[in-house]
């Protein structure tokens, strides 16, 4: 199955992402800086360093069967369909996003995750992503009926940008899966960077996802030129948590190549994300986290209310990390 045409322009883009925007995000964009600037390219994604690579988290070292990551003990990455519904510029899979014939999944390939997965006791969670797995519904749609059924599985997360970048891929199939999943817990993490993107189809997205049972939580990057503002984040957090979305991550944009001119100071980050957890209640106040490199963890960062290292940090393996 091939991402879906309808909505799309399809061009030959500068560095090694393609570029694809949905006519609801072209429209968007009209009026919004801060939506054009994550998904238009630009010529900014040529400057590349020495301190940037394809695959900064060894996502493809970690790649077990086709289409299945495991980093963790407990728990499995699936990598549904490399499309997506628009390209986000400072995608971290930017290495494999867009090269639909190469990340296309079939039902024999769940097949393999899913013997791999009961070969591995330890796991008890899936995180269905991509690309965008609402992308390819069909076989998401069968992917999650699998694991439903499969009681050593006892978490399903779902990661998508859907919602933001063309609601109207949130399809009744999709609704009426989730809505069927009754044994365990479906997590569904919506990507956002900006309260431009809180639209009033998306909100009706959103309020579908909520109706069908799905746990929302969101997911965010913090992105130079777009979200790197305290008022902008308070705004988007607040929100996110009046229309029932749990802010979940907030990460520290991954030394990607194509993708440093996104990446903001980390000084700068600290002190805003300071500022935000003084303010915020507890349930609109998203983790602050670096993707350590070489996929060894999510590092919280501390906050300016502790005196801590602002160069360098531990991973989950002990090992020292400069702060890029």
């Amino acid at each position: 199955m091939s991402a879906p045409k309808n909505n799309k322009d399809e061009d030959k883009p500068p560095g090694n992402l393609v570029v694809s925007i949905s006519a609801h995000l072209r429209g968007l964009a009209k009026t919004s800086p801060a939506v054009r600037k994550q998904f238009f390219p630009s010529e900014e994604e040529f400057n590349c360093s020495s301190s940037s690579t394809i695959d900064p988290l060894l996502e493809e070292k970690y790649t077990k069967v086709k289409g299945l990551v495991h980093k963790y003990s407990s728990r499995v990455l699936i990598t549904l369909s490399a499309s997506c519904a628009s390209y986000c510029r400072f995608c971290t899979r930017r290495r494999m996003v867009g090269d639909i014939e190469k990340g296309r999944l079939t039902k024999n390939d769940i097949a393999g995750m899913i013997e791999y997965i009961t070969s591995h006791s330890l796991i008890n969670e899936v995180i269905i992503s991509g690309g965008d797995p609402f992308t390819v519904p069909e076989l998401l749609v069968h992917t999650m009926k699998k694991f439903k059924n499969l009681n050593q599985v006892k978490i399903i997360r779902v990661h998508t940008r859907m919602p933001v970048s063309n609601p109207k891929g949130v399809t009744p199939k999709i609704l009426k899966a989730i809505k069927a999943i009754t044994n365990k817990p479906v997590y569904l993490s919506i990507h956002f960077e900006h309260p431009d993107e809180l639209t009033k189809p998306t909100i009706e997205a959103i309020f579908a996802l909520r109706k069908a049972g799905a746990i929302l939580l969101s997911q965010s990057v913090f992105l130079k030129g777009v979200n790197d503002s305290f008022e902008t984040l308070r705004s988007l957090f607040t929100r996110l948590a009046e229309l029932g979305i749990r802010p979940y991550y907030l990460y520290r944009c991954d030394p990607v190549s194509g993708a440093e001119h996104f990446v903001v100071p980390f000084g700068k980050e600290v002190k805003i994300m300071t500022k935000l957890r003084r303010v915020l209640s507890g349930i609109a106040c998203p983790t602050y986290v670096i993707d350590a490199p070489n996929g060894s963890g999510k590092i919280p960062v501390p906050l300016n209310n502790w005196h801590f290292e602002s160069d360098q940090y531990e991973d989950f393996n002990s090992k020292r990390v400069k702060v890029v």
